[in-house]
């Protein structure tokens, strides 16, 4: 079993930054896992937005938030980490942190995930 708690969700205007943060608890093994970052907006369905592989050594994006967005990890910490620049309105979303401890490569399917969080709500002012 693995316990995911996100934080450092809020209110920011469009141009600005968040970093997101995600502590995991509950399996000595977290830096074997694939890590991700998922999204929800009202009324549509929840996307992929990163991925960073056990290794720290690939990370995935959607096209949505290229450039933008950076996944990264502490191992050590059991910590996972999504800094989000450049924020647009269209960002606006609860914002999940996901586990694939079936999978230690890049996974994008909300599907392969078995372990997530509450949840964080970004929101984005324009």
């Amino acid at each position: 079993q693995v316990h995911l708690v996100e934080s450092g969700g809020g209110l920011v205007q469009a141009g600005g930054s968040l970093k997101l943060s995600c502590a995991a608890s509950g399996r000595s093994t977290f830096g074997n896992y694939a890590m991700g970052w998922f999204r929800q907006a009202p009324g549509k369905e929840r996307e992929f937005v990163a991925v960073i592989d056990w290794r720290a050594s690939t990370r995935y994006y959607a096209d949505s938030v290229k450039g933008r967005f950076t996944i990264s990890r502490d191992n050590a910490k059991n910590m996972l980490y999504l800094q989000m620049n450049s924020l647009k309105f269209e960002d606006t979303a609860v914002y999940y942190c996901a586990c694939a401890p079936r999978f230690g490569d890049i996974r994008t399917r909300a599907g392969e995930y078995d372990y997530w969080g509450q949840g964080t709500q970004v929101t984005v002012s324009s």
